[in-house]
């Protein structure tokens, strides 16, 4: 176990094989991770456009789903 950190993903493979690997609870774990990150990140790139067409903070965070403290950090990291 204390190696498996050490280990690169193609020997990870070979060790358990891919269909192990996607099967363990730590695998589909880090996939839904990345999927709601890759759509809180897609939500996020749409902010600017819907400030321009004149919505409010709220009314972004309504829209997307998101905590207004979410999109008012969004908005300062425009800037």
């Amino acid at each position: 176990m204390e190696k498996l950190p050490e280990m690169s993903r193609q020997e990870l493979e070979a060790m358990f094989g891919i269909d192990d690997l996607k099967k363990t609870r730590f695998a589909q774990e880090l996939m839904a991770e990345s999927k709601a990150e890759g759509e809180i990140e897609g939500k996020l790139k749409v902010i600017p456009g819907l400030l321009k067409k004149g919505f409010s903070v709220e009314e972004i965070a309504e829209i997307l789903e998101l905590e207004i403290e979410q999109v008012r950090q969004a908005i300062a990291n425009l800037n």
